[in-house]
């Protein structure tokens, strides 16, 4: 099949490399540098997957800046842009998608289109009215950045929102792809698949924002945080996973989508839903305060990203957190390699480490993931008590 996946970070790069392993396929991005690097066979972002596949599989992939050659012989266009949140309208910035929809009409109208951005309850709904089009179809996904095209080869599970052929064939071509042979898939209605979306999300904010808030008791009680994790995690309802403290969930997903979930429930009774938003925030302004309290001149960041194994800063909660402290007039110094510049989003940026140790009063580091730190360990205020997740 001829497919023509539209955009790719996580989830459009991984897309387009599961299904070049079978089919035909052609990324459509708007930034030159990344369709050079793909074209070059090497990865414009960290997925360690991605990047061997890329340098080792034998992949009918081509990447273009051209809209024509990338939809005009499509037979599935499968959508994977951004779709921030905005604030002012309590709504993901869609245009990306709807621009994208518009497109496939005019240059290939028969194309089914899959869109995988995470988009509003109703939303495919809306667009099969407004463009008068029955072959829309929503598949949500569940990728982890940084491992995202390896959990497309071992999906927990598939969803298509569609209920007939069109459903069938879609989850009929992202099984074929995956290496584990038994993975669940469920076919619903395009709103259903929706809200399984923000749904999921929100279950993994909320989990999150619990372990975190009973970090934060333990802080404040002198209690051992992760006995008490350990304790709590042995029951086999709970589980011993995701529950290592953080400094709030972040990175490009749960922030906007339980934002987006709490403006769908507008005409819903409900508490849970605020209060993990909420939630996110109090932490933040906890450890701040914690950490002002320690009457430290200079917070040193070391890394900005989001989590270990990624190379994304966007809505890290570190960065949420040195913001707070910049406000509160506390000098700020951040050691991050990705960057190479002297200042970045208002943070000083220091490259050489020895000098950052040295001039850091405290450290702080929201993942420990490697010894790079161990000659300062006096100096370090982390919340990381598995170092992992």
């Amino acid at each position: 099949m001829n497919i023509t996946v539209v955009g790719t970070g996580y989830v459009g790069l991984s897309n387009a490399v599961l299904f070049a392993q079978k089919h035909k396929v052609t990324a459509l991005d708007v930034e030159e540098t990344k369709v050079k690097l793909i074209n070059q066979r090497k990865s414009p972002i960290a997925d360690s997957e991605i990047e061997e596949y890329l340098k080792t599989k034998n992949l009918d992939l081509t990447a273009t800046l051209d809209k024509h050659s990338a939809y005009s012989q499509a037979d599935i266009v499968f959508i994977c842009t951004p779709t921030n949140y905005d604030v002012e309208s309590n709504y993901f910035d869609t245009s990306s998608v709807e621009t994208v929809i518009k497109d496939v009409i005019s240059f290939k109208p028969d194309a089914i289109i899959v869109i995988k951005s995470t988009i509003p309850i109703g939303f495919t709904e809306q667009m099969r009215k407004n463009y008068d089009l029955t072959n829309i179809v929503f598949s949500p996904e569940f990728l982890r950045e940084g491992k995202a095209l390896y959990d497309n080869l071992h999906p927990s599970r598939i969803i298509v929102g569609d209920l007939g052929e069109k459903g069938q064939l879609i989850s009929d071509l992202m099984k074929e792809a995956a290496l584990d042979v038994n993975t669940p898939v469920l076919l619903t209605n395009s709103t259903e698949a929706e809200a399984v979306k923000l749904f999921a999300n929100n279950y993994l904010a909320m989990r999150v924002a619990y372990f975190n808030e009973l970090d934060s008791f333990c802080l404040v009680n002198n209690l051992i945080s992760k006995q008490v994790i350990q304790g709590v995690s042995l029951d086999p309802r709970i589980g011993d996973y995701y529950n290592n403290p953080s400094f709030g969930y972040g990175g490009y997903c749960l922030p906007k989508d339980t934002k987006q979930l709490l403006a769908n429930f507008s005409n819903t009774p409900q508490k849970i839903i605020e209060a993990i938003v909420k939630a996110n925030d109090t932490r933040k302004s906890f450890l701040a305060d914690t950490i002002i309290r320690k009457g430290v001149k200079t917070v040193g960041a070391y890394r900005l990203i989001m989590k270990s194994g990624s190379d994304n800063f966007r809505d890290s909660a570190i960065v949420s957190l040195l913001r707070l402290l910049i406000n509160a007039s506390i000098e700020v110094i951040v050691y991050e390699p990705q960057i190479n510049e002297t200042n970045y989003s208002g943070f000083h940026i220091i490259d050489d480490l020895a000098k950052f140790k040295r001039e850091s009063d405290i450290i702080i580091v929201n993942r420990l993931e490697n010894n790079e730190l161990s000659d300062v360990t006096d100096k370090i205020f982390s919340r990381d008590v598995y170092h992992r997740d």
